[in-house]
């Protein structure tokens, strides 16, 4: 057995030395590979497919297409344990192009407890991803292909496609960098850009974006602020947080304000689940405010409003683009901070939660509506 945290950080390493070398021979297995560590629409595959090669090469006895306890019999072993103690770390630390969640909790990799064979098709898309991440297994057991080599390959176009991320993105703020003194955009240009950007394809987490640039750019004249931002991914539950926004007074740590992000329309169950966990804390919060971008029903408006009488404590249903417009004309010289503070907290996201064409697509945005001045 060996210390797979230090196979993947000697193969980053090898791969670093030399990036430009492939070190699968056959075009087409290559090409295989690159579609998996490419494909923008599903990066799960990813870490499953590491996650069996280092499971493979820390153990060669394994059978590479039984990474589930699950199925029984000899060779099997735990994908999901490799993929969390070390994929994920790694991937994290070297901020590579993939998830950064387990591959074998999304709805394909799941409650499997048969072989990987190519026989077996999985629900999902696009299906020549999951076709792929199951053909190289199967040459490995085979011995058609060596373990070390295809997790080379794949780290190393990992590699390639972040350097070709960050190219661009330097790229691109480059072009958007201007003149102090050019007028800045206004008030409702800024609004007009925003919306523009949340009707982009997987754009559900800009909402609490937006909401916690707005604070951040104004803590110091509210006495109030944003709390760090958990993860996208994360339930309240696991992180402890009762929001996706939460605001506090600064230099106190007791929540006043907590935002909730919907993508759809409010419901009365949504209100009532927010009282029930307003009712477990031990310090009272002021306001607990839906953001959506979906239609605002009247009735949920005024069941909203009968909140307080009851619990002393306010909830509100607000439009995300009206919360911002408002914002924006409310405190109209810290337009610009708040664009920047925003730009900033996009680019910093993890592509699991903001992908990076979403992050391009803004700074192009921008550069156009700045262009136009």
């Amino acid at each position: 057995m060996k210390n797979p945290a230090a196979i993947l950080e000697k193969f980053y390493k090898d791969v670093r030395a030399n990036p430009d070398k492939s070190l699968i021979g056959d075009d087409n297995l290559r090409a295989k590979i690159e579609f998996v560590c490419r494909c923008l629409t599903n990066k799960a595959p990813i870490r499953f497919l590491m996650a069996c090669l280092l499971g493979k090469l820390d153990n060669p006895k394994v059978d590479i297409r039984k990474p589930y306890t699950e199925i029984g019999g000899k060779g099997t072993y735990s994908g999901r344990a490799y993929d969390e103690q070390f994929v994920e770390p790694f991937v994290i630390k070297h901020k590579l192009p993939t998830n950064s969640t387990t591959a074998f909790l999304t709805p394909a990799f799941r409650n499997i407890d048969r072989k990987l064979t190519t026989a077996l098709i999985f629900v999902g898309r696009p299906r020549q991803v999951y076709s792929n991440a199951l053909e190289l297994p199967d040459l490995v057991q085979r011995g058609k292909v060596n373990p070390a080599n295809a997790l080379k390959e794949t780290i190393r176009f990992l590699l390639v496609i972040k350097s070709e991320n960050e190219g661009r993105m330097q790229q691109l703020l480059r072009e958007l960098k201007h003149s102090e003194d050019a007028l800045p955009l206004s008030s409702e240009q800024i609004v007009n850009l925003l919306q523009q950007h949340l009707s982009s394809k997987n754009s559900s987490r800009l909402p609490v974006l937006m909401v916690a640039a707005a604070y951040l750019a104004v803590k110091e004249h509210i006495g109030e602020t944003a709390l760090p931002l958990q993860s996208h991914t994360a339930a309240d539950s696991q992180t402890g947080s009762i929001g996706d926004v939460e605001v506090t007074l600064i230099n106190d740590d007791r929540i006043i304000t907590c935002y909730e992000m919907k993508d759809k329309r409010v419901t009365i169950v949504d209100i009532e689940n927010a009282i029930r966990k307003i009712a477990t804390l031990e310090y009272r919060v002021d306001n607990y405010i839906f953001i959506t971008t979906d239609v605002i029903e009247d009735e949920i408006n005024q069941y909203a409003k009968s909140v307080y009488d009851k619990s002393g404590f306010e909830i509100a249903v607000l439009d995300c683009i009206g919360f911002v417009r408002h914002f924006l004309h409310f405190f109209h010289r810290y337009r610009t901070k708040f664009l920047d503070i925003y730009q900033s907290l996009v680019l910093a996201e993890p592509d699991s939660s903001v992908g990076q064409p979403l992050k391009e697509a803004f700074l192009v945005l921008r550069k156009a509506a700045e262009s136009d001045k």
